[in-house]
Formats: C-alpha cells, sequence, structure tokens
C-alpha cells in the first residue's frame, strides 16, 4: 500500500463500493455497526475517546485511524490493539489481490487511503465487531466514509483547510463532512461548528438529518484540571454525567470526550433500545478516563519536562497551544518548531513563535520545511526571541537539551506531526529516516 498514491483517481465512491463487494463486506452490516468521524481538528482524538467507551460499554470495537505515528498497523485496531502481523500480512494480500482486479476491470486507480478503508472493514467483520470507528480521511461528501451508511456521524470541529476539495467557506467545508451521515441520522457538531447553526439546519432538513451541538443539547461544565488530569461535567440532552476525567489535556479535547460520549449514547440508542442507562453512564465515565491518544500534549520526558503536539492546522495549534499553558502553566518553555512543506507555514509560525523566548527552528526529515526559512519566519513573527537552526531532528533534539539544561526550561515541539514524532522517536534512541508514513 505504500507504492499507491495517497488518493485514487476521481472520486473513489464507485469503484470503492465494487472493491467491498468483491471483498465479501456485508453493506448491512457494516452499516448497524459504523460510526464516521470527520471534522477538520479533533477527529483522532474523537475516534479514540468513543471507541474507548464502547469498549467500556462490553462492545468488541474496532477503531481506523490515520496517520499512523510510528507503525502502520496503528491505523487499525480491535479493542485497543494495534493489528498484529500475523493478521495483517494475509489481509493486506487478499486487499491488494481484488483492489488489483477492480482496477483493472474498471480502468481506474485507488488510493491508498482507499484500500487501507477496505482493509478495515474486512478486518472489523472478520473480527465480528458490535461497533467500528471510522476516522474520515478528508471531508466526508466524496469520503470512502461515505459508503458506511452510518445513521450516527460527527463533524468534531471545522476549519479552513484542504480549501481546493472542500470549498473556501467554513460553510461548504462544514456541508462536504455533514454528509458522511447517512438520511434519517444524528450528526453531533463540536462547539466551534455553533456559528453555524442556521445554515446546518437548512442544509440538513431535506434529508431528514438531526444535529445536536456541543454547547446547546450537548453541554460542559466546571471544567478543572487536577494532578495533569481534566475533570469536569456533562450534559447530553435530560441526562448529566458529573465529575467525568481525562487524562487527555486541552479545553479541545473536553469538545472531542462530549462529542464522543453523544455519539455512542446515540448509537447505543439504535442499536441496544433496551439498554440500561446506568451502563452508559458507566461506560462513558470508564471510557472517558481510560481512553489514550499518542502525539496530542503528550509528554515524552521529564528529564527536563518535554512535551509534543502533532496538531498541523493553525486552529488545532492555537488550541494546543492553550491546553499546554492552562496544564503546564506559561512560563518557562522553549520552543521546537518545525512546519511541513505543504502546510501554511507562516499562519503556525505566527501561532506559535510569539509566545516563546527561545525557539529552535528544525526540518523533520519527512517533508520538512528548511529550518532557515521557518526560521526567517519566527524572526519576523517574534523579534525579541532568541532563535536557533538545528538543520535535523537529530541536532534539533541535541541543541534544544542542552538550552534547557542551560536556561532551566521545559521543551515543547509543535508546528507539524512529522517534526514532533520524529523527535520523540529521536530522544528514544530510534532514527526519524526509519519511519515510514504515507
Amino acid at each position: 500500500m505504500f507504492d499507491l498514491p495517497k488518493y485514487g483517481e476521481g472520486l473513489c465512491l464507485a469503484r470503492l463500493g465494487a472493491l467491498l463487494g468483491r471483498l465479501g463486506v456485508d453493506r448491512e452490516r457494516l452499516r448497524r455497526s459504523a460510526v464516521a468521524v470527520c471534522g477538520s481538528n479533533g477527529k483522532g482524538s474523537t475516534a479514540a475517546f468513543t471507541a474507548s467507551i464502547g469498549r467500556a460499554f462490553g462492545l468488541r470495537t474496532g477503531l481506523f485511524t490515520s496517520p499512523h505515528l510510528t507503525r502502520f498497523n496503528e491505523r487499525f485496531r480491535l479493542d485497543g490493539e494495534p493489528i498484529a502481523d500475523e493478521l495483517l500480512n494475509p489481509l493486506l494480500a487478499r486487499v491488494t489481490d481484488a483492489l488489483a482486479d477492480v482496477a483493472r476491470e474498471r480502468g481506474e486507480k485507488f488510493g491508498a487511503f482507499e484500500a487501507q478503508f477496505a482493509l478495515a472493514c474486512v478486518y472489523f467483520q472478520q473480527s465480528a465487531c458490535d461497533l467500528a470507528v471510522f476516522e474520515a480521511g478528508i471531508g466526508g461528501r466524496y469520503d470512502p466514509v461515505r459508503l458506511l451508511g452510518a445513521p450516527v456521524s460527527c463533524v468534531a470541529s471545522v476549519d479552513l483547510e484542504h480549501t481546493a476539495l472542500l470549498g473556501d467557506s467554513l460553510e461548504l467545508i462544514v456541508s462536504d463532512k455533514s454528509d458522511a451521515c447517512a438520511a434519517g441520522g444524528t450528526i453531533v457538531y463540536g462547539e466551534n461548528c455553533r456559528p453555524l447553526r442556521d445554515h446546518l439546519t437548512e442544509y440538513n432538513r431535506s434529508r431528514n438529518v438531526e444535529a445536536l451541538f456541543v454547547g446547546d443539547a450537548i453541554g460542559i461544565a466546571n471544567a478543572t484540571i487536577v494532578e495533569a488530569r481534566q475533570r469536569f461535567d456533562l450534559r447530553i440532552g435530560d441526562r448529566t454525567y458529573q465529575g467525568l476525567e481525562t487524562s487527555l489535556l486541552g479545553a479541545f479535547q473536553l469538545n472531542n470526550a462530549a462529542v464522543a460520549a453523544a455519539l455512542v449514547s446515540l448509537w447505543v440508542r439504535r442499536a441496544r433500545p433496551d439498554h440500561d442507562p446506568a451502563r452508559v453512564e458507566t461506560a462513558i465515565r470508564n471510557g472517558l478516563c481510560d481512553a489514550r491518544w499518542p502525539g496530542r500534549l503528550e509528554t515524552i520526558s521529564t528529564e527536563p519536562l518535554t512535551v509534543i503536539d502533532v496538531g498541523h492546522t493553525p486552529d488545532g495549534i492555537r488550541q494546543a497551544l492553550a491546553g499546554l499553558s492552562a496544564a503546564h502553566g506559561p512560563q518557562g518553555w522553549l520552543l521546537v518548531l518545525g512546519v511541513s512543506r505543504d502546510k501554511a507555514a507562516a499562519e503556525i509560525v505566527n501561532a506559535l513563535a510569539p509566545s516563546f523566548d527561545t525557539i529552535v527552528c528544525s526540518s523533520a526529515h519527512h517533508k520538512g520545511a528548511p529550518a532557515d526559512v521557518i526560521a526567517e519566519a519566527a524572526r519576523a513573527a517574534n523579534p525579541r526571541a532568541e532563535v536557533y537552526v538545528a538543520a535535523t531532528v537529530a541536532d534539533a533534539v541535541h541543541d534544544a537539551r542542552a538550552l534547557a539544561e542551560r536556561l532551566g526550561a521545559r521543551i515543547y515541539v509543535a508546528g507539524g506531526l512529522f517534526l514532533a514524532i520524529e523527535f520523540a522517536t529521536v530522544l528514544r534512541g530510534g532514527r526519524a529516516e526509519d519511519l515510514r508514513f504515507f
């Protein structure tokens, strides 16, 4: 699958439907088990929360996400565990053969994400999953998750991203993501979608799709941080769950947790109409508490305190920075900064650089923009800062730790997914060059 382009030619829905048929995927069974997680930021965390709550409810739960952070297997999880090589390899062969046949018959080229989606469908079916949580790739209207026919979905957040494909306004983007939900279903919208309520009410009306918003039907209250854990109360409709906890930090994670809790509540109401509401509350409480999602304000070292964040959109980066400050305090940090060459470097640098007096600019081995270009943008964004250039991530690890020791500082690594994961890999004794991404 690493040899396939990330995306195939044109719209994928028809060829992907043919591939699912060739692989023997029971589409009706898939529809009953599936939840589609869409959004500009927070999809991965929301999907992880959703799967964790499902497991806590006693459901055999599959989770499909992307990208992976260190190993391809991470994209396909069953009850929290990445797929084992001995299961993955025959599935890869089976999907690859079927894909080649369908591509030849239709005269079309598949993309890697389509192939992975199909693999997840087969894996979750053969594993007899009760609940299958799928994170969308881009959008929802033409994304593979549209084929789930999921009657329960979400838009965790909306931001201006992939505008060439999704449209150049928030209304267009949130509309595209909303189309992952089947007619007659329910969409849970994150709090930053609330300004678009009037538009979404009319957009969803003809398909009889109900919309629930964090901040309206779903409420978050009494949020505090206690010993590096967030505690909060959650209201879903007329039920209130007090004193919920999660180890995932940042106000945006409370939004994601609320969306996930609502998703599972809705799914259980449809799939298990005779359920005990007390079991749902216990599952929400335990699932949120147990959920883990690496790379999001993740502490990778305590000597010195080193935190990474894989956010790579301007809004996601701003939210993570606010979460870092709330969880660990705003003072005493140095920033390791890098941006992927295909991202909005100036906007990302402007979101981070003004908050730090010391900045180490570097370039990820995978898709990293040149370190000196990032350094120039950092100096423009914060003329008062001491800006250093580390040509490679290995250099950045060495220089940042030396600076942290000299200054008595803590280290925050942000600006791009590849930078953050490569930094963590090198710090743990690995090599950035050995990682493999799409």
